[in-house]
């Protein structure tokens, strides 16, 4: 007789895990809180617009077609990817940005253009970030961070310094343009820290970026979630939804099942895919394994004010995902990790998948998505949204050159309260806990309890960290782990 697993949420690393689980032969339960499945990736539809309420970015192609492969199955079994060209744009000022193009080769001749003799410099340092990716992709992150001699291997031993520099140090020693080094310190955004306290070797994320492009799945980030969904159920899982976990059973050390509502659902294996911290309140005090000193002592990354726009017109001079610069980076950076408070002079981001995805948006009019990324843990109320929303759509308009407040159909908004409501995320953050250097590997929360057997972990905020390829290898790490000691 198999043996009966239950997943707690239903993200990108929970259904992974689920996937592997059941091909392995276990009798697969997962259990979400919310509606409808998918985590933080969940979907918005309103008046025939269809937003991706989280992430939005498609990188590292390979991390997704080794998960199907795993299957004998292929992304393209289930969605359509198209690449972006330009794969985003970066605005400086108004009517000033520089566009990152779908190849390599044109984003050298971009940055020569922008400064002579950084074309050169550019396909070098492509060239080092590509060999850490090959080790970091290919090698150290499928490592369940059990031991700190899993990051010793012969080629990671020639990369300690970049293990002891960090991003910014790096890459302002071959670019001095502050315009292009920001534009290379962006991908770090995605790792949840400073540019200043992200390892060196995390320069892998550039070579995901020029190296490997930027996508889009057809009907938006939400396709992946359904192709996973529907790979699991293939496989046997079976998911519940609008079933939280309010207790997780113990009984002398050993997890023994759940407790949804007044239902008590046993199996062999508690695997938690919920926030870390969350999933350990669900313990009582003396199965934790980290104290609430611990996670008051961890850098978090970021949380996010988000905004859904319905346009009533097509938009002109933005890019399918768009980054606006235009004022002081390490401004805002220090109020998210140094001083925590809400931004004097935010930057932000907005996505326009109806640029590319006709599916997603009313013909004649445009879906937009914007976001300012935040502290963890800030008051949250509607007038500093509608506060915040005002000031990024008059620098839109001025940068961009157009008008497009008379031309907001709706707006939904989503911040640090509904993150917390949502996903019972710590402190409201939306993209885990960073990757700093004390923070990486076998120094993030483990994957399998110190303190109860048969209970695991998974997600973000354990190995091997934030970002959704990351999340779909913790999937393949912790079932893994399950297989090992059942």
């Amino acid at each position: 007789m198999s043996k009966k697993v239950i997943i707690i949420g239903s993200g990108f690393s929970s259904l992974s895990a689920s996937c592997y689980l059941a091909k392995a032969g276990y009798e697969v339960h997962i259990y979400e809180k919310n509606k409808q499945v998918g985590g933080r990736a969940r979907q918005l539809k309103k008046d025939g617009f269809t937003f991706d309420i989280g992430p939005t970015w498609y990188w590292m192609p390979d991390v997704f077609e080794s998960f199907f492969n795993d299957f004998n199955k292929k992304p393209s079994d289930y969605y359509r990817l198209t690449k972006l060209n330009p794969a985003y744009n970066v605005y400086f000022g108004k009517n000033d940005y520089i566009s990152i193009a779908d190849t390599l080769e044109k984003i050298c001749d971009t940055f020569e253009a922008e400064e002579p003799g950084c074309g050169q410099k550019l396909k070098k340092f492509i060239g080092e970030a590509e060999e850490n990716y090959n080790i970091a992709i290919k090698d150290l992150v499928y490592r369940p961070g059990v031991s700190p001699l899993e990051l010793v291997t012969p080629k990671t031993v020639t990369k300690l310094g970049a293990f002891m520099s960090n991003i910014k140090k790096e890459v302002r020693k071959e670019f001095s343009n502050k315009r292009l080094a920001q534009i290379l310190e962006f991908p770090v955004l995605f790792l949840g820290a400073k540019a200043s306290d992200t390892p060196a070797f995390y320069n892998f994320m550039n070579f995901a970026d020029f190296g490997l492009g930027t996508w889009h799945p057809e009907n938006g980030m939400y396709s992946v979630v359904e192709a996973m969904t529907a790979l699991a159920e293939e496989l046997g899982v079976q998911i519940h939804t609008s079933a939280p976990a309010d207790k997780i059973l113990v009984d002398k050390g050993i997890a023994k099942g759940i407790r949804s509502g007044e239902d008590h659902i046993y199996a062999d294996i508690v695997l938690s895919g919920a926030d870390y911290h969350h999933s350990e309140t669900l313990l009582d005090k003396e199965y934790r394994g980290y104290s609430e000193k611990y996670w008051e002592s961890r850098t978090f990354a970021p949380s996010s004010l988000l905004f859904y726009v319905g346009f009533d017109k097509k938009l002109e001079n933005v890019a399918h995902h768009t980054l606006f610069f235009d004022v002081e980076f390490d401004d805002h950076a220090r109020a998210i990790y140094d001083d925590p408070k809400w931004p004097e002079k935010p930057l932000f981001y907005a996505s326009f998948p109806s640029l590319t995805d006709t599916n997603v948006a009313p013909e004649g009019k445009e879906a937009g998505i914007f976001l300012i990324p935040l502290a963890p843990g800030l008051e949250d109320t509607p007038q500093l949204r509608e506060q915040y929303f005002d000031i990024i759509m008059s620098r839109f308009e001025m940068l961009t050159q157009q008008s497009v407040k008379n031309n907001v159909i709706f707006k939904e908004s989503f911040c640090v309260n509904d993150f917390v409501e949502a996903y019972n995320s710590y402190q409201g953050n939306a993209y885990g806990m960073a990757n700093t250097l004390l923070q990486t590997a076998f120094l993030r929360p483990k994957l399998k309890s110190k303190k109860v057997d048969h209970l695991y972990f998974t997600g973000q905020l354990t190995v091997p960290g934030p970002g959704v390829p990351p999340s779909l290898i913790s999937g393949k790490l912790v079932a893994e782990l399950i297989q090992k000691h059942s």
